[in-house]
């Protein structure tokens, strides 16, 4: 692409746009590698017309449809609009703008309705000098179609390196622990594959707020490793660590490749009670997204809602309640982060008091029954939560004594359910590979 979109006329050059790659920048970061490429030579052997480019975008809008990457429709067609002004070509222009309020109209339908599958990603690491060569020790993100497992992506590269080095040659770490290549036997080519995610800042999550934005044009993934300061895995809330690592690749998905080089990597750990507020300001979070979706998503609101409130699986939110908030434990840590956790789970009580009432609102009479039974969860976990922070939770439709009951007393069945287990119930939460 010649950097400011010359082309021919007659036996001359006449420049048409002045942006040249950079007047796709909004579509991809990616076109900057343009920008490093050489002018074409020999422009009058082959010409690149104007033609040439609606052509190309025009086929890349088609493209974009079948993709059902509609936001970025009118951003493609923006040259060519250009094109058709200088020509007064006014009947191509209200196709164009025609197509851009179709392309608008279906935004407008799929937006927030998470109904589009973008993929997903994962970290791929090679290890092996004998085998790998220059990719040994490095890490991959790659990006894969739709709903893709973890067995599935593991299985596809183990076929493929076995059939290349042999079948008893290639291993698969099992976990997503840091590997020290010098604990290795040299002998065998060893992958690691762990499931990753897309990874915002604090602003980036705010800016980013549909399923699109959240998939497009993105370089940073994220995943989360479970460990105990005993050498397990897994363990109670009050031992239960994670190591968070971010990954920053050299360019951004989507991109001509379904692999991209990871060349940063940056890791933090947090403690047992950093980890309950990570992951109860997620649920908050979580909860607070689907109550103000502008077509709720019931079947998720409801699974979100079970996971919070109900008896069985409520293990979670009020096991890290009575191990870090309970006045004899609290002590233990930090009054900051016990200040923190306590306003996140005041949080968390409106976030579910509010997510009943948009069920009771939108669910129909065969569920009036559920309804009621999630309100009644509810209720219970609002006393066990005013008994164990000394101070009445409420939601503005329920109000409870701040008095413990005896039903508080009684620890739930699930309580040593650990955190790597609410992990797996909640999909978007990333213990990669644990």
């Amino acid at each position: 692409m010649r950097q400011n979109f010359e082309f021919t006329k007659g036996k001359s050059i006449v420049p048409s746009f002045s942006m040249g790659w950079a007047a796709f920048m909004c579509i991809s970061p990616n076109v900057k590698e343009e920008g490093a490429m050489k002018e074409d030579t020999g422009t009058q052997d082959t010409p690149y017309t104007e033609d040439t480019l609606v052509e190309q975008l025009e086929l890349c809008v088609d493209y974009l449809w079948k993709s059902e990457r509609y936001e970025l429709i009118a951003d493609i067609n923006k040259p060519v609009i250009a094109v058709f002004e200088k020509r007064r070509d006014f009947k191509r222009l209200s196709e164009l703008y025609y197509d851009i309020h179709r392309s608008y109209l279906k935004v407008t339908e799929v937006v927030n309705s998470e109904k589009r599958l973008f993929g997903r990603y994962y970290r791929v690491a090679f290890y092996g000098q004998g085998f790998f060569e220059e990719e040994e020790s490095k890490e991959f993100i790659y990006k894969e179609p739709k709903l893709t497992g973890l067995s599935e992506i593991s299985q596809r590269l183990l076929k493929l390196y076995s059939d290349k080095f042999g079948p008893d040659n290639v291993k698969m770490i099992q976990d997503s622990n840091k590997v020290n290549p010098k604990d290795l036997e040299s002998k065998y080519a060893y992958i690691q594959v762990t499931y990753v995610v897309p990874y915002f800042d604090e602003k980036e999550q705010q800016d980013k707020r549909t399923d699109f934005e959240r998939h497009h044009n993105i370089n940073r993934f994220v995943f989360e490793t479970p460990f105990t300061l005993s050498g397990k895995k897994h363990g109670d809330v009050e031992e239960q660590c994670k190591r968070r690592t971010i990954l920053t690749t050299s360019s951004s998905f989507p991109y001509l490749k379904k692999r991209i080089q990871v060349v940063e990597q940056q890791s933090t750990e947090m403690n047992p009670i950093e980890v309950a507020i990570d992951e109860m300001s997620r649920k908050v979070s979580e909860l607070n997204q689907l109550c103000n979706m502008g077509e709720v998503d019931m079947i998720r609101l409801q699974l979100k809602l079970q996971g919070s409130v109900s008896v069985k699986v409520n293990a979670g939110p009020m096991a890290y309640a009575r191990a870090f908030l309970e006045e004899k434990n609290a002590k233990k840590y930090p009054d900051n982060q016990v200040k923190l956790l306590k306003e996140i789970f005041r949080q968390f009580a409106e976030a579910c008091g509010q997510a009943l009432d948009v069920n009771e609102r939108l669910i129909k009479e065969d569920q009036l029954e559920y309804q009621e039974e999630m309100r009644a969860h509810y209720r219970d976990m609002l006393t066990e939560l005013s008994g164990i922070m000394n101070e009445q939770v409420s939601h503005h439709n329920e109000t409870y004594d701040t008095a413990p009951t005896e039903q508080s007393e009684i620890p739930c069945a699930s309580l040593s359910l650990s955190v790597a287990h609410l992990i797996v119930f909640d999909r978007d939460l990333v213990f990669a590979a644990a």
